[in-house]
């Protein structure tokens, strides 16, 4: 493994440990970001199971979207994964980053989820 692949993961298990210890039993909402698409879940650390997910690979989002690697389409996963996680009983999660910077993706993604009703 690289150097930056290291610092990567590094920063990905900070994030992921405080996380843990603020969560107070809330579930994950957890983003991958790769060149191409962007996918989300929605994870219950305590049972281990994922309770929602969406991603730019999803059917519906697939042919309306152009492009799986911009803004608009990390906002439209946003949007996807909160309406199936409150449909699955969840509202309040807490937003695991991952090793990624709050900026761009990312955030459009986390502004989209909260927009559609989820509390973090």
């Amino acid at each position: 493994m690289g150097a930056l692949n290291d610092t990567f993961l590094r920063r990905s298990r900070r994030v992921r440990h405080t996380l843990k210890r603020t969560a107070y039993g809330r579930v994950r909402l957890s983003v991958f970001r790769s060149s191409k698409h962007i996918y989300a879940q929605v994870i219950d650390d305590q049972s281990g199971k994922t309770v929602a997910a969406a991603s730019t690979l999803d059917k519906d989002l697939k042919a309306a979207l152009p492009k799986g690697s911009n803004t608009a389409a990390a906002g439209a996963v946003g949007k996807l994964v909160a309406e199936r996680a409150i449909k699955a009983g969840f509202k309040d999660v807490v937003f695991d980053r991952g090793g990624y910077i709050y900026h761009g993706r990312v955030k459009a993604l986390a502004e989209a989820a909260r927009e559609a009703g989820l509390n973090f």
